[in-house]
């Protein structure tokens, strides 16, 4: 618990510093746990620190935790790569926002589900930032196209975007990913497409959250500074054809 709570503490002042050093309200930036292949148990400990929102990568850890976690009421969003057979499943588990949107065919069979259950759900559109092939996102120069097309579906409420930063240790590297994403973000408001908000940029994790804040980030992906070392690097976890 102890640890744990060491961990959110230092993020939360990181957080506070960038925010600082950039001439923003903290009170910008929401802190996301990043779940991904943490037992409930570890999450709970987390959650008990008083933070709300967490997200998972994949449904079936999703599933596995959900009812594990279901008195603490927390914030439930989705990070992952979105099958489109796997929207049925998402949609169980009281997801307020998906932050993976990033073609106009799961976004149509996620609107006709949604349709069919009476339900309506905050969605960001997912950037490829960095153009690298091992990730998902739409690519930046289709991204206002796709963006008017999802707009017309009633039932997704386009809230902002989100990018996952080069894998990079190189800060000149990582920023031109998370600057381009809040360049978009603002070709959009100029657009002032009917029923899209720009106001959520999702970007920035453990190791870049910093750079993240400075070009504008208003939720940080937060998972292996607060539970530790997975046994895998990010970047498995993000591509889920790996």
């Amino acid at each position: 618990m102890l640890h744990i709570q060491e961990n959110i503490t230092s993020i939360l002042q990181r957080i506070e510093k960038a925010c600082i050093a950039n001439n923003r309200d903290p009170k910008e930036v929401r802190l996301l746990l990043a779940t991904k292949t943490v037992p409930a148990s570890k999450i709970r400990l987390a959650l008990a620190t008083g933070q709300t929102l967490i997200a998972e990568n994949k449904i079936q850890e999703l599933k596995e935790k959900y009812h594990d976690l279901l008195d603490l009421k927390p914030t439930n969003h989705f990070i992952g790569h979105l099958q489109t057979n796997k929207i049925k499943d998402v949609l169980k588990y009281d997801i307020s926002c998906i932050h993976s949107v990033d073609r106009l065919d799961l976004a149509t069979k996620l609107h006709q589900r949604l349709t069919l259950e009476n339900k309506t759900i905050d969605i960001l559109i997912q950037i490829n930032t960095s153009n690298e092939e091992s990730k998902f996102g739409i690519a930046p120069d289709q991204a206002i196209e796709l963006i008017q097309q999802v707009a017309q579906f009633p039932t997704l409420r386009i809230k902002g975007l989100m990018t996952i930063g080069l894998f990079s240790a190189e800060e000149d590297k990582i920023r031109p990913c998370f600057k381009l994403l809040k360049d978009i973000q603002q070709q959009v408001i100029q657009l002032n497409i009917p029923h899209v908000e720009m106001q959520e940029l999702s970007m920035g994790m453990s190791g870049d959250l910093e750079i993240a804040i400075a070009e504008g980030a208003t939720i940080v992906r937060v998972g292996t500074a607060i539970f530790g070392e997975r046994l895998y690097p990010d970047s498995y976890y993000w591509n889920e054809n790996k």
